[in-house]
């Protein structure tokens, strides 16, 4: 491969030193590494393969020279400074849902829809981190029976919410800890939070995301308009509804799916434990404690539905931190070079 000098945006946080750790696993071809982060991280430094890195500030850093650049530095960065990367010469692969929906921008998860890359202006959007675990498991049996219709229920942990939402719940976990009968039998006191509506140790929270239109969050319209976009069918029927689990890293999905023609569970399973990125598990059930910290997505509890015969139900769960986010970004560099 040829080498390239590449950019980490949003360096400091917890995608970003995702992203520098996978760029490190995968031996990435970086001729020279540069890492950039707000104002409060800047002058600090980081320790790579590539010798210690001094962290700029990405408001006055000069992007000239840079050929890839991962930004993971949320949405009004990206929009900021992501078209400006790309005016001097770099291939911005954005993490943010800045320009998802931007048709002339590639929305790619790397084993789904490879090909869409190629098609770049200078920016490739990263799916969201659940839809992109999902696609894992639903495009080889689009490939096969091509897919109609899909109820998607996920099960989101509170990494999706960065370093905040994990100290949040691991702060609320100790203090309603301290308490388990009133868990039980009622009379806990809220413990405050900044991130999360209601509580989110001990508890779910089937609202994840800001309030959007007909009710739904912007965390459900992603399912709904970015599974249109990657699997290229403006026709799918989604119906979405995101939680919030006290998990820490790793997003389940238990999602109904129907074709265009009946699809049996054994050829489901056959069909994903083919695939590229993902591990059909039948022994026992994957949990997001098993995703934490692999590339694989995990599918479990095959089987076909019986209220509307014909299609298939199945869970998946993927770390959200890696191809939910920094891997499928670092893949999508490797199709680049």
């Amino acid at each position: 491969m040829n080498t390239k000098r590449t950019a980490v945006v949003g360096a400091t946080g917890a995608v970003g030193r995702a992203m520098i750790s996978i760029l490190e696993e995968r031996a990435f071809p970086v001729s020279e590494l540069r890492l950039l982060a707000s104002s409060r991280s800047a002058g600090t430094n980081v320790d790579t393969q590539w010798g210690k890195v001094e962290v700029e500030d990405l408001a006055t850093a000069d992007p000239a020279g840079i050929e890839i650049a991962l930004f993971s530095a949320g949405g009004d960065r990206s929009r900021q400074f992501g078209p400006a990367f790309a005016a001097a010469g770099a291939v911005v692969i954005d993490n943010s849902s800045a320009f998802r929906m931007q048709p002339e921008v590639p929305l790619v998860v790397v084993g789904v829809n490879d090909a869409a890359a190629a098609r770049h202006e200078g920016i490739i959007a990263n799916p969201n981190c659940t839809t992109m675990d999902l696609m894992m498991a639903v495009a080889p049996l689009h490939r096969a029976a091509g897919l109609r219709s899909m109820i998607a229920t996920s099960y989101q942990s509170v990494s999706g919410s960065g370093q905040k939402g994990m100290d949040e719940l691991a702060r609320q976990v100790r203090k309603l800890g301290a308490d388990l009968p009133a868990l039980v039998n009622g009379g806990w006191q809220d413990p405050g939070g900044e991130v999360y509506p209601r509580p989110i140790a001990w508890n779910v929270i089937p609202f994840a995301g800001s309030l959007q239109s007909e009710g739904y969050t912007d965390e459900e319209w992603k399912f709904v308009n970015e599974s249109r976009k990657i699997l290229d069918i403006p026709s799918l029927e989604v119906e979405p509804t995101c939680v919030r689990v006290p998990v820490m890293v790793g997003h389940g999905i238990a999602a109904s799916l129907w074709f265009d023609r009946p699809l049996s569970a054994e050829e489901a399973e056959a069909l994903l434990g083919a695939a590229d990125g993902v591990a059909v598990w039948k022994e026992k059930v994957p949990t997001p404690l098993d995703s934490a910290g692999i590339d694989d997505v995990l599918v479990g509890r095959i089987r076909g539905t019986v209220g509307t015969p014909g299609g298939i139900n199945l869970w998946a769960v993927g770390d959200n931190l890696r191809k939910g986010a920094a891997l499928n970004a670092v893949q999508i560099a490797e199709l680049l070079v």
